[in-house]
């Protein structure tokens, strides 16, 4: 039963081979996201090498924010995933920020700008309701291309033909506190409840990777219904404890998870640049994004594997009597620092964005620039998303025993190299039913 398998809280990771399903764990990041795809990238590519193909080796996908739109274009295409992975590799290299939210003076001034002007002027212009902004940025151009790119109507088919087993999808209730997980199964699972945190079966919908993805401040909640009411939510990362619990609880006997960005830092301290001497807004916000989107996924991985380690050292007759399973887990994260990265491609963004952000302490390119970790979630510009690709494949294929071990595939050598990789998918036509459109 998949209730007996503990929650990551209470979860864990042996050594290979585990068998029975194995699960995929998509954090959130914004444009971060698009690492997550660099790595589906190489995994299809280790796959072919393989000799297998067709329906995809995930059964049960969990997916957080961005890493929600990438969970669901996966389950949506479970019976091709190599498909559904040069889809994604197509989506995010041709992706700009106009496509994900507003970035004209216009929708500038209706958004970002009058709620600069509430912070500051507030007092005197509280009493005109509509003067009131929902958030920083007007993410419906990120609706309406959801609408265009992922056909939810398919998950169903998916799982009724066996290529998935579920789908996960989780937001933050701004209404109750609470955190959610929308889980869609063809097969009853009962659904769990833990501190602060439930799961709920549902149908999923576009509207709940709008939910999952909303980031906090930066783009507006989202009405969902749970339990007969409508309830406000956010960006699922948001907190979200344990974020490989779904796919333990949903049946995953092994799990790979993608961070958004690295897990540990190296040995040693790292100098802060000092721009005035006290952090700017654009500092202190991409602080506590990094605290929303990265910090819970290293300390669960960290309890998973010690009670990995501690199931290891108990007897055969002892470790029958306790419920916890050993949960193999395969973590692959950035090799570099991705708000260093974007530091490289601040100059990317749109003039209004730029003049936007520039009011809360984002500015320069490169070694000097500042506020780039706050940059590094709404830099979806191909030069940044582009370079996220390219590293998530390398860092994948770096690792390439380790990936074809965790599968049980033979070990093999790398059919093609990542330049010719790399290639292939720039000049990918989209072969994923549902376009990317046109911004806007």
């Amino acid at each position: 039963m998949p209730n007996a398998h503990p929650q990551p809280s209470d979860s864990p990771a042996p050594q290979h081979p585990v068998v029975g399903p194995c699960g995929l764990i998509l954090t959130g990041g914004g444009a971060r996201a698009a690492y997550q795809v660099g790595v589906l990238a190489a995994v299809a590519q280790l796959r072919r090498d393989a000799g297998l193909s067709g329906a995809s080796p995930f059964p049960i996908i969990a997916g957080t924010s961005a890493g929600a739109i990438n969970a669901a274009t996966l389950a949506c295409h479970a019976d091709d995933f190599d498909g559904a992975v040069d889809g994604l590799v197509h989506l995010w290299q041709n992706l700009h920020v106009d496509q994900i939210y507003s970035a004209d003076a216009f929708g500038i001034i209706r958004t970002g700008a009058r709620w600069l002007t509430m912070m500051s002027l507030g007092w005197a212009v509280a009493r005109w309701r509509r003067t009131q902004p929902r958030s920083l940025l007007d993410n419906s151009p990120l609706a309406a291309l959801l609408h265009r790119w992922v056909k939810m109507e398919r998950v169903d088919e998916m799982l009724s033909a066996g290529h998935m087993h579920a789908l996960a999808i989780s937001g933050s209730s701004y209404t109750s506190g609470q955190h959610v997980t929308f889980y869609q199964t063809h097969k009853t699972i009962t659904p769990w409840m833990r501190s602060q945190r439930i799961a709920v079966p549902a149908q999923l919908t576009v509207e709940h990777l709008t939910a999952s993805s909303a980031i906090p401040f930066i783009f507006p909640a989202q009405s969902l219904d749970l339990d007969g009411q409508a309830e406000w939510f956010g960006d699922g990362s948001m907190r979200q404890s344990a974020p490989i619990s779904p796919a333990i609880h949903l049946g995953a006997e092994k799990v790979l998870v993608i961070g958004a960005g690295r897990m540990h830092e190296p040995p040693g301290t790292r100098r802060a640049q000092l721009v005035s001497g006290h952090p700017s807004m654009a500092q202190i916000a991409g602080h506590a994004l990094s605290n929303i989107f990265l910090d819970a996924l290293a300390v669960d991985v960290e309890r998973l594997q010690r009670i990995n380690n501690t199931l290891s050292l108990l007897p055969p007759d002892a470790r029958a009597e306790t419920p916890l399973r050993p949960i193999d887990v395969l973590v692959i994260a950035p090799s570099r620092r991705l708000d260093d990265l974007a530091a490289e491609h601040q100059g990317s963004l749109p003039p209004a964005i730029k003049g936007l952000l520039r009011s809360v302490g984002v500015a320069g390119e490169g070694k000097g620039a500042s506020g780039s970790a706050l940059t590094s979630y709404l830099l979806f510009e191909p030069s940044f998303t582009g370079e996220l690709i390219n590293l998530g494949m390398s860092d994948t294929l770096a690792r390439r025993a380790e990936v074809q071990a965790f599968f049980g595939w033979p070990a093999q050598a790398l059919q093609c190299d990542p330049a010719s990789m790399r290639r292939r998918k720039a000049g990918f036509a989209e072969t994923v039913p549902g376009t990317i459109g046109q911004s806007g």
